[in-house]
Order: C-alpha cells, then sequence, then structure tokens
C-alpha cells in the first residue's frame, strides 16, 4: 500500500523526518529516491536533528557512506548515486544489520542490495517550494510506522 504526504516548504521535510524519527527503532532502514533537489538531504537533516546529531549534514556522494554517531543511535546516511552496479562487495548488509538506523539516497540503485522490509519514500517535485512524498513501507514494522506518523 502507498500512502502520500505534501510537504509545501523546507520546514514541513523536516518536520516529517522528524516525525518518523520519533518512531525510530534499531536497525531501521530508510529508501529515499527522487530527482535532484527534490528534498531527501533535506528529510535526512530533519531526521538528524531529531536523533541530536550536532555535525552538519551533507550528502556524502562521493564518500558514499557518513556514519554519525553523536546522536542517541547511529546514523548512517548513504548517497549510492555514483554506483553503476551494485555487486555485494561494498557490504550494505554490514550496515543493515547493526542497531542504527540506515538511510540511503538515491536507493533504487541498490535495489538488489536492499533488505526485504524498509520504508521506501519517493519524493516529487511539484513546483519550486512543493513537494509529494510517496511511503511505500515493506513489512509490517513499516506499515505501523507510517500509520502512527500519517
Amino acid at each position: 500500500m502507498e500512502y502520500k504526504f505534501t510537504s509545501r516548504s523546507v520546514e514541513d521535510t523536516m518536520e516529517l523526518a522528524e516525525n518518523i524519527e520519533s518512531e525510530k527503532f534499531p536497525g531501521m532502514v530508510i529508501c529515499l529516491n527522487g530527482e535532484l533537489g527534490s528534498g531527501k538531504t533535506v528529510f535526512v537533516k530533519g531526521f538528524a536533528k531529531s536523533l541530536g546529531i550536532t555535525e552538519t549534514i551533507t550528502s556524502p556522494t562521493f564518500s558514499l557512506i557518513k556514519e554519525y554517531n553523536s546522536g542517541e543511535m547511529p546514523l548512517y546516511h548513504m548517497d549510492v548515486y555514483r554506483i553503476e552496479e551494485a555487486d555485494g562487495t561494498i557490504g550494505f548488509d554490514d550496515y543493515f544489520n547493526k542497531s542504527a538506523i540506515s538511510i540511503i539516497e538515491w536507493a533504487e540503485m541498490i535495489e538488489d542490495e536492499l533488505p526485504s522490509e524498509r520504508l521506501e519514500l519517493i519524493f516529487r517535485v511539484i513546483d519550486e517550494n512543493t513537494r509529494v512524498i510517496i511511503f511505500k513501507p515493506f513489512g509490517s514494522k513499516y506499515e505501523d510506522l507510517v500509520s502512527s506518523v500519517l
């Protein structure tokens, strides 16, 4: 089942991320898809802020994964845009199976590597400020999470 949320500002997107963070659990995997400038990194900033992470959040496009350990739970922020083909040698499972949260930008690039249970968010640009965010929960924990947040 899919759900929709309309964000009319950066603040709306950050508040959505903060609400999802309030339902966090160890091993949570959130997959973010959408065109450049659609709000994926803004979402991660809101999530990280709510976790209490004080470091500046930027997209890890060239480093692939940034680890943030200063919050109440570790956050692994991945940007897999530059991966041409996920072949299993990067070790994504090592991140997904930890007691941390993984948020992956451009997750469709590594779809075969993703855990079967996860939350997928698809960001669609409507205009300069408006985004429609489509929620696709995979697994009962994520269905419950979406029900609590929306």
